[in-house]
This record gives C-alpha cells, sequence and structure tokens, in this order.
C-alpha cells in the first residue's frame, strides 16, 4: 500500500502499513519536499457538472516535515471532467514505535481539512440534505472539536424524529396549543410507536441516544470524551436515516424527508 491509498480513504483510528516516501531519511521541520506516491482520489459533488465525481490530485504531493512521527500534506484534488478544485490537507502521524521516514512506516491520518470552491461541496447523495450537516460533524470530529461535532449529530437526529413525525398519517403533534415545541422525549415515544423507525438494536434507547448527545453540547462531556463517544454516537443517528430509507410507505409519505426539497437540511 502507498501512502496515497492511506489519504483516498476515510479516516480510521487503525494504523497501516505503506511504502516509505521519505527514502529512509528524515524531513527536518518545516522543510518541503516533492513526494510522487500516486494520485489521492476523494469524492466531492461537483457543482459545475451536478453530480458527485471523484476528485484527483496531481501524480506529485507537497510533503512539510513537523517532526519524527508527524508530515503535512498538501494537494489540490481537481474534478476530471470540469477542472473544478479542491485544496486538500493532511496531517499523517505514524506509530509511537516508528518514524515516520522508515521504510515501511505503519501511518494513520490524523487530521484532514478541505478548503471549498464555489464549484464544490460535499457529497450530498448518501443522505441528501441531511449528508451535509453529517459531513461537517465528522470534519468537526477530524478537527479535534468534540463538542462541535455532536452538535450537527444531536441537530439531524432531532430535526429527523420531528419531521418523521409530522408526516405520519394522522400526523403526531410537535408543537404544543401555544406554538412551543412538545417535550421531544413525547414526539419520540409517538413516533417509535407508530412508525418504528429507530434500527432494534437500539429501540430501547432512542431518548438515551438524544440525552447523550444533548449532555455533551449542555457541557456534560469533556472534548476527549465526547471525541471518543462520537464514531458510536454518528452510527446511531446514520442508522435512523437508514432505517427510514428502507421504509417506502414512510418515505412516499415525508417526500423523502426533504431530501428532494429543502425541508430536511439542517444548518
Amino acid at each position: 500500500m502507498r501512502l496515497s491509498d492511506v489519504l483516498s480513504k476515510p479516516i480510521t483510528t487503525d494504523f497501516v502499513q505503506i511504502e516509505g516516501f521519505l527514502n529512509n531519511r528524515k524531513l527536518k521541520t518545516g522543510v518541503s519536499k516533492k513526494l510522487t506516491v500516486g494520485k489521492v482520489a476523494l469524492n466531492f459533488y461537483c457543482n459545475n457538472c451536478s453530480d458527485q465525481r471523484t476528485f484527483y490530485s496531481s501524480d506529485e504531493l507537497f510533503c512539510i516535515g513537523v517532526n519524527q512521527k508527524t508530515v503535512s500534506i498538501d494537494c489540490v484534488l481537481e474534478c476530471p471532467r470540469c477542472g473544478a478544485s479542491v485544496q486538500t490537507w493532511f496531517l499523517v502521524e505514524c506509530r509511537e514505535e516508528d518514524d515516520i521516514h522508515s521504510l515501511y512506516p505503519y501511518v494513520r491520518i490524523a487530521k484532514r481539512g478541505e478548503r471549498f470552491s464555489e464549484f464544490v461541496s460535499l457529497n450530498t447523495e448518501n443522505y441528501g440534505d441531511f449528508t451535509e450537516a453529517l459531513e461537517k460533524a465528522k470534519r468537526a470530529a477530524r478537527e479535534s472539536f468534540g463538542a462541535g461535532s455532536i452538535v450537527y449529530l444531536r441537530k439531524v437526529f432531532e430535526r429527523i424524529i420531528t419531521q418523521t413525525a409530522e408526516a405520519t398519517n394522522p400526523p403526531i403533534e410537535t408543537k404544543k396549543s401555544n406554538g412551543k415545541p412538545m417535550p421531544f422525549r413525547q414526539i419520540l415515544d409517538s413516533v417509535k410507536t407508530q412508525c418504528n423507525v429507530i434500527p432494534d438494536e437500539f429501540s430501547e434507547d432512542g431518548y438515551r441516544l438524544f440525552g447523550e448527545l444533548s449532555d455533551v453540547v449542555h457541557g456534560d462531556y469533556d472534548e476527549e470524551e465526547a471525541l471518543m463517544k462520537f464514531d458510536a454516537f454518528f452510527r446511531l443517528v446514520t442508522g435512523v436515516l437508514e432505517k427510514i430509507k428502507t421504509n417506502r410507505e414512510l418515505m412516499d409519505a415525508i417526500g423523502s424527508l426533504g431530501w428532494h426539497s429543502g425541508g430536511g437540511k439542517v444548518e
């Protein structure tokens, strides 16, 4: 496996072994070097093409030394059809027992950042209008903003349950007579009874999920604990979305939860 293979995959906590890219020579802090390690390929939505595309880097990447365990990688990824571009940055680290310049180091992506132009946006296919909020949550987690990442997940979970309630036949009340929102737990319990959109494996813990998401937002978790639980929270929230996507009757009733309109977008 080459460095470009790691950079082209989703971020993971696991270290993977790759072919060395620094020729067993140390790269001093702040010193840059061109690398020929294959093209980086990542999926984005091209606004010019109105479609999801795989964006590619050039054959050369730019590497800057940070320390013996870490390097920074910079590249520009382009749409192969129209040339729209995304500036992308990676912080790559190796295991404690390795050096980053080793012949066959074990590495992982510590952080990844993107700077989008007006012609490119995040992938909008998997969960429609909710994809952007989910991607922002992942990006916040990659930047070590634990509470910030959880805020997005909580908004998605709350919005999807409320919108599902409003789409049932007959609709489940989500507001009191004075126009104020009903307690979320009451809405969630009604949705669970009528729509069965909570995945079976955690159907008893739907409100606990929302409660724990809220605990993070309200400061009851520290940043490190929020980051540790992020992956589990993310799987649970997307599990709700997957459950709804497979419910044809509910999809028809709710208009795909706004996935074909602006109704479900989470800001």
